[in-house]
């Protein structure tokens, strides 16, 4: 509930605090008094965009402050999904820096508009004639039978089986469209793929064959290079073997003279036992050796292949062409792979299909269940409300179509007057009769959902003598469980309030100001006789507001 509602510096208010109490509030004031100033500062704390002309001293900020109770409003979540500060006793601010700029705080967290707007809704409900329009659409219609239904349970199990599906749906179609495109490259990336899967690439083979190639095509040139080397080194009289021989027998006859030529001496032993190594390998290599065209008919082609394909893929190294066959390996079994994920999606699809297709028929039989105790209702509360011949036809027809809430199209018409043509609210109702069918809605609503403090802004414009009566006797019931503001010009229905608030305007230094004060018993008895009787309050005014007090 809005336990208060404090206003610095707005249009003509200086500064107002209010403290408001549970049950029915009345509010009244002559037209022009400001009712709709303290409305205008409400719907600031509500999440209306800020008007900096709407500042009383642009000079100054503007501060519009509200407190309330939301133990029982089931906020908690709320809270926590916004990260805030969950307090029983919440308090709501709103300021216009003189800059123009505009500032909210919850619990003196700062919110974007957004969520102070989902917060607001969750806090205050405000109708007005011009806001009863609200009624004329289906999402507002299909919330009060589902009220009626009990469908809340279901209907949110619905929605996350159809956010599912939704989910479901999109990923089939990706991955369909994925699996097209896929299949066009296909056969062309199996080719590629093959190529480079056939000749079995081989890590720092290219450097080996290289190596071959030169080696297998310039055989007889090695081989002539081979057989001079051999016998420069082993010549009997002038190979290089043949003079260090004679070289030792020489350093060995030195050796006994001095540790200098024991060094010489090993030193050309050494040289000896490298050069003997060197004729060796020589002459190995020189055995082995010899023309094979065959082999090098192999290595070239392989040469050429693996070339070939480096420029085909313009890389610069078998490592770089193994990754490609990699890639085109992964890219190759994408279809393969889709059509696994496709069929588990479909499988999945149907279950969901299903779920959907359970929750809707048993949203629709609750929806069909509670529509004539509904009709019932409210042309029991329009016929109080002066409406005797006021009828609706209420019906759910099934589609073919996963809505939001359901498989249901709507049909809600109504007739004003007897033998009269049924038609929608938009059409077949007046503004006088919309502002007394959304009281009856209100009023049925509140038998089974726990609504937000409500606010009737003058709801009841058009309206006197027994009916105001019974408007005020439905408002009055309803505040047993909530508490309900109603803004009015009619005596029998401020008279019902459980607490009286009167608006007026008043001067003070020649500056006029918007004030709000609480009303006791002796002044209540005299703003309802005024209201009755005019400014002249008569003695049988006084009587009989007295009467609609008592």
């Amino acid at each position: 509930m809005l336990a208060s509602l404090s206003i610095k510096n707005f249009a003509l208010i200086e500064y107002l605090n209010v403290e408001f109490t549970d049950g029915l509030v009345s509010i009244t004031g002559e037209t022009g008094a400001g009712k709709s100033i303290l409305l205008g500062g409400l719907s600031l704390i509500l999440g209306k965009r800020a008007d900096v002309s709407s500042v009383k001293d642009a000079s100054k900020k503007c501060v519009i402050e509200a407190t309330f109770q939301i133990s029982n409003y089931s906020l908690r979540q709320f809270f926590e999904d916004q990260a805030l500060d969950y307090e029983s006793e919440t308090i709501v601010r709103r300021e216009i820096l003189p800059s123009g700029k505009s500032r909210a705080f919850v619990n003196d967290s700062p919110v974007n508009l957004q969520v102070l707007s989902k917060l607001g809704e969750r806090l205050i409900d405000i109708h007005s004639q011009h806001q009863t329009m609200e009624i004329t659409n289906d999402a507002f219609q299909f919330q009060v039978i589902d009220a009626l239904a009990k469908n809340h349970i279901d209907l949110k199990a619905y929605s996350k089986t159809l956010n599912d599906y939704k989910k479901n749906k999109a990923t089939l179609e990706a991955l369909e469209l994925k699996k097209s495109e896929a299949i066009k490259e296909q056969d062309y990336n199996e080719f590629l793929l093959k190529e480079l899967q056939d000749i079995v690439l081989v890590t720092d083979e290219l450097e080996d064959l290289e190596t071959e190639y030169e080696t297998l095509t310039n055989v007889e040139d090695i081989k002539t290079e081979l057989s001079l080397s051999e016998q420069l080194l082993n010549d009997e009289q002038l190979g290089a073997i043949a003079t260090l021989t004679n070289l030792k027998v020489s350093l060995n006859k030195l050796r006994t003279f001095a540790p200098h030529y024991e060094n010489l001496y090993k030193r050309i032993e050494s040289v000896h036992i490298e050069l003997d190594d060197v004729y060796a390998e020589i002459n190995e290599i020189g055995e082995q050796l010899e023309d094979n065209p065959e082999r090098l008919q192999v290595v070239d082609t392989r040469l050429k292949t693996i070339n070939n394909l480096m420029t085909k893929h313009a890389v610069s190294t078998i490592d770089e062409l193994r990754d490609i066959e990699k890639y085109l390996a992964t890219k190759v079994a994408v279809v393969l792979n889709i059509d696994t994920e496709v069929k588990l999606l479909n499988e999945e699809k149907i279950k969901l299909d299903e779920a959907l297709n359970h929750l809707a028929q048993k949203i629709h039989t609750q929806r069909q269940k509670a529509i004539p105790g509904l009709v019932r209702q409210l042309e029991n509360i329009l016929k109080d409300l002066g409406m005797p011949n006021a009828k609706f036809q209420i019906a759910v027809e099934q589609s073919d179509t996963f809505l939001s809430n359901g498989k249901d199209i709507l049909l809600f018409l109504f007739s004003a007057n007897k033998g009269g043509t049924f038609n929608t609210l938009k059409k077949a109702a007046s503004g006088g009769e919309l502002s007394r069918i959304m009281l009856a809605i209100k009023a049925v609503l509140a038998k089974y959902v726990k609504l937000p403090t409500i606010m009737f802004d003058e709801i009841d414009t058009g309206v006197s003598g027994e009916v105001s009566n019974k408007m005020g006797a439905i408002m009055k019931h309803m505040s047993d469980t909530m508490q309900v503001f109603t803004i009015t010009h009619l005596p029998q229905i401020a008279a019902k309030g459980n607490t009286h608030y009167k608006v007026f305007k008043e001067e003070n230094k020649g500056v006029t100001v918007t004030k709000v004060e609480r009303l006791e018993a002796h002044d209540r008895i005299l703003e309802i006789a005024q209201m009755l009787g005019g400014k002249q309050i008569s003695n049988s005014a006084l009587e009989h507001a007295k009467q609609l007090l008592n």
